[in-house]
């Protein structure tokens, strides 16, 4: 890192390097191409790369500006990282095994090589996203080629959280980015509890951010601190359901090539503790149809906080961010289902709840919505809610014989319950 700024052929040779290196935890894809054509790539390391499973997705971004440079170099030190340290630090091995980490070193390789703040049309990005409060940005067909390719990225991967690294200051940045009548005041969101505490687990974690004279604590709201509209982390949190902080990690845009390494250091425990907040803390689990026990995109909600989240389409998981020390009723619901809702105390460790939920009665086919042949079709017909009754009924007749045969055995299987070890796994409600 000492040796100077990597240029845009170099990194793009770092990340397949770091491909072919690291290929048992990584994969490497490309979201799209910038104005000028270079490819947007991304890492994604996880034990099993490239595959679905019921596990929290975090996304870094780097280099959004331009001039702000050191986020690609800092994550590329992650990057490496982890892939050297796992199996081998707890950390690094807890990420590994129970996340998908998406990173993006660069956003913006064209304004990187103006050395400007925009992209080669001299857009600011961070400003290019649909904005909650002012209609300037909705024409999605007019919007950058860079932010396209990060909300087609948002609809195809299930994100629960992410941030992007900035330059020019040392603070932890959360929603709203800017206020309804554009002053600037504290203007906080539904989640703001969970967001400052998301901030603070970045700042407490950084060698010196918490101790901010300029910010308490190291963290800010984005309309206190200046509004901004269009930003990228709002746009996440409206239409992503993904919780998105504004890191800015350096105080200045550019630093020299020799500071890198110290930068890198003083952040590291910063980010590995925020992507390792999504096993740590939070309500995980999965949405279930009572009628077929398959998997259904589902949202949660939490009553009290007007914002909801959505169960991934292919396996009903979801994985929903909130501040521990405190209880919530979390409801689950689905079009053609009855929602369920139970209250949980959340202390400092993660919850694992899942959802069964009952058909609300009218006799249709039961769609997982996931874009996949079922196992159960049966000459391309598809799986009916009728059908699945004959199943129930079946099933409860041999849970009938089952409990007259263990009434018989009844010695026996008290010998046999006083050994067996209790299972681990999540409650269902």
């Amino acid at each position: 890192m000492t040796r100077g700024y990597m240029s845009n052929s170099e990194l793009e040779n770092a990340i397949q390097g770091f491909g072919n290196k690291c290929s048992n935890v990584s994969r490497i894809y490309s979201i799209g191409r910038s104005v000028n054509g270079s490819p947007l790539w991304v890492i994604e390391l996880s034990d099993k790369p490239g595959q679905k499973e019921a596990e929290p997705a975090f996304k870094f971004i780097g280099n959004v500006h331009g001039d702000e440079p050191v986020g690609r170099e800092v994550l590329m030190q992650l990057a490496y990282w982890l892939c050297d340290n796992y199996l081998k630090d707890p950390l690094a091995t807890l990420i590994v095994e129970n996340t998908h980490l998406h990173i993006l070193p660069t956003m913006n390789p064209d304004g990187f090589a103006l050395r400007r703040r925009g992209n080669a049309n001299n857009i600011d990005l961070n400003r290019d996203f649909p904005d909650q409060f002012f209609p300037i940005n909705d024409e999605i067909s007019f919007r950058q080629p860079e932010t396209r390719a990060i909300i087609n990225w948002i609809k195809q991967e299930h994100f629960t959280a992410s941030a992007s690294l900035h330059g020019g200051a040392l603070v932890a940045n959360y929603p709203w980015d800017g206020s309804r009548d554009k002053s600037k005041q504290y203007y906080g969101c539904p989640d703001d509890k969970t967001f400052r505490y998301m901030a603070s687990v970045y700042s407490q974690s950084h060698y010196n951010m918490s101790l901010s004279k300029e910010f308490k604590g190291g963290i800010t709201n984005g309309a206190l601190w200046y509004p901004i509209y269009g930003g990228m982390q709002d746009w996440n949190y409206i239409h992503g359901g993904c919780f998105e902080l504004t890191l800015e990690i350096s105080d200045l845009k550019w630093p020299k090539a020799s500071e890198l390494l110290v930068i890198w250091e003083q952040n590291k425990m910063s980010m590995l503790n925020l992507v390792a907040s999504l096993v740590k803390t939070g309500v995980h689990g999965r949405i279930f149809s009572s009628d077929s026990g398959r998997p259904i995109p589902g949202s949660l909600m939490v009553k009290g906080i007007d914002s909801k989240i959505s169960a991934s389409r292919t396996l009903g998981d979801y994985h929903r961010m909130l501040a521990p020390g405190e209880t919530y009723e979390v409801v689950a619901s689905m079009e053609g289902f009855r929602p369920r809702s139970t209250r949980i105390v959340l202390e400092q460790e993660a919850m694992n709840l899942d959802f069964i939920l009952d058909p609300d009665g009218q006799k249709k086919p039961l769609h997982n919505d996931c874009g996949c042949h079922c196992d159960n079709n049966v000459g391309g017909k598809p799986f009916l809610i009728r059908e699945s009754h004959l199943w129930l009924y079946l099933l409860v007749l041999f849970v009938l014989l089952a409990l007259y045969l263990l009434s018989k055995r009844r010695r026996t299987t008290s010998k046999l319950s006083a050994h067996r070890h209790p299972l681990k796994r999540p409650v269902a409600v």
